[in-house]
């Protein structure tokens, strides 16, 4: 089958600069590779990733573009030994326009240390950190201990058992990694014997299995900065798992976790409680002393007050740690109803409330309302 015009082919004009070349090649290279096409359309994709391989190939060159424009398929044809069809690469250019594609297609958290190892940054930890609401507000000063790896003292670090050494790997000579060959072209992979070390240890410390590092447990001074919220992290730089083949260290998440307390409940930065008052002191008003994380403070109370009621008091709050002002504290007023009452105090109830029903709705503000609506509701 003839072959198309290696401009044709990549969808570009005569004309067009090296940059354009490559941006279109580039395109049909992500398009058509086979890792991107599976099934029945795998074969086809094959094809015309090939092609445009070769038209990048030959368009790239300025000695064999220059004999393909002026003799066309034949000009670089290396049967035909024309002018650009002698000499060069078989895969001449390709490794350096796919390059990047590959880093953007397989690339990973890694890196090259010297001499070519691939080296891998160590993994994030959490650790889940309960404090109570006072703690958070106030902040404070807590050690935590956490796994942790240490140089082995029996090999110093090398995981080679003592009196014996480190040797290269002999399946990628050390580099780390090695060239697989998949069909017309190849890509650079993990070393399978290695592992990315570059070193093979033919005699494995016996005290650290070969790992040159021993896991124990280390203590950490955490500072928990006032105003802190549940749901938090704190974040402690290189406190992770240990990076690989000298790779950097992951990080410690502290996640806060705030105790359920016995009085407030947490907002924000607001703090809501629950204030009892009772029945006398509702109905005829009066002084009380209600909780906050400084101390006591006192609220009046009018006369006639509901349950339900919301009294706030500014700046009770907490200081969050992004926040300029504190909070404030909402008290919620819950009338308490008297319990286990004795004959005597059932007998002052009952003439009381017959005192009110004879004194019409003037004493209770909410029932006239709902009487009227209950008999909306039924007619």
């Amino acid at each position: 089958m003839a072959k198309r015009d290696f401009y044709e082919v990549l969808g570009v004009p005569k004309n067009a600069g090296d940059d354009e070349i490559k941006k279109a090649y580039r395109k049909f290279a992500m398009k058509y590779h086979p890792d991107r096409n599976q099934g029945d359309a795998a074969k086809a994709a094959e094809e015309k990733f090939k092609e445009c391989k070769e038209a990048y190939e030959m368009l790239s060159d300025p000695q064999k573009r220059a004999a393909y424009d002026q003799y066309g398929h034949a000009g670089v044809d290396p049967n035909m030994r024309g002018p650009g069809g002698a000499g060069g690469e078989a895969y001449g250019g390709f490794a350096e326009a796919f390059g990047d594609i590959f880093g953007d297609m397989f690339g990973g958290q890694r890196g090259r240390a010297g001499g070519g190892r691939q080296v891998f940054r160590g993994n994030d930890l959490s650790y889940a950190m309960e404090i109570t609401l006072e703690e958070a507000a106030r902040g404070k000063d807590a050690q935590i201990r956490i796994p942790s790896w240490d140089t082995c003292d029996s090999c110093h670090g090398s995981g080679a058992k003592p009196g014996t050494q480190v040797k290269p790997c002999g399946t990628c000579h050390g580099s780390g990694s090695v060239q697989m060959r998949q069909g017309f072209f190849s890509v650079q992979q993990t070393c399978p014997t290695c592992r990315g070390a570059g070193k093979v240890i033919p005699e494995p410390c016996a005290a650290c299995q070969g790992q040159g590092r021993i896991k124990r447990q280390k203590t950490l001074e955490i500072k928990i900065p006032a105003g802190i919220d549940g749901g938090m992290r704190i974040r402690s730089a290189n406190n992770g798992e240990p990076g690989t083949n000298g790779g950097p260290s992951g990080d410690l998440y502290i996640e806060i976790r705030l105790k359920k307390h016995d009085i407030f409940e947490r907002d924000g930065d607001d703090l809501h409680c629950s204030v009892p008052v009772s029945f006398a002191t509702a109905a005829m008003g009066g002084e009380i002393e209600v909780p906050t994380l400084a101390g006591k403070a006192a609220i009046d109370i009018p006369e006639g007050t509901q349950t339900g009621k919301q009294f706030r008091l500014r700046g009770k709050g907490i200081k969050g740690v992004r926040s300029s002002y504190p909070g404030d504290l909402y008290c919620h007023i819950v009338l308490e109803t008297p319990v286990k009452l004795s004959e005597h105090q059932r007998k002052l109830l009952r003439e009381f409330d017959e005192s009110l029903r004879k004194g019409g709705g003037k004493h209770s503000p909410s029932g006239d309302t709902w009487t009227d609506r209950l008999k909306s509701f039924f007619s």
